[in-house]
């Protein structure tokens, strides 16, 4: 499995739901169970900045994890970036092999 982290900015017309905002997310998480049941969530942040929301998962490959962002986008999502994270040992292995 590898590691991606989902950054998330609500819409306008969303981040003004904040009494709904507990259902909404558990929406977004049965349907990401739903259509993507290997994915394996490790962390959920709420964020005071730029995006609104962090979440550190796994999933198979990247497709899944593009899965996951466009979910988010039908979600109310303004905007959703997955990116792919490396574990820190395996990237130091890996400048080794570069020098």
């Amino acid at each position: 499995m590898k590691t991606f982290i989902l950054l998330t900015k609500l819409s306008p017309e969303t981040s003004k739901q904040m009494k709904d905002r507990e259902q909404l997310g558990r929406n977004w998480l049965e349907q990401v169970k739903a259509k993507c049941p290997e994915v394996k969530f490790i962390s959920h942040y709420a964020l005071l900045g730029r995006y609104d929301f962090l979440d550190i998962y796994e999933a198979p490959d990247e497709e899944t994890a593009a899965k996951v962002s466009m979910i988010s986008l039908s979600n109310g999502a303004f905007q959703s970036e997955s990116l792919f994270a490396i574990p820190y040992k395996r990237f130091l292995e890996l400048t080794e092999e570069i020098n």
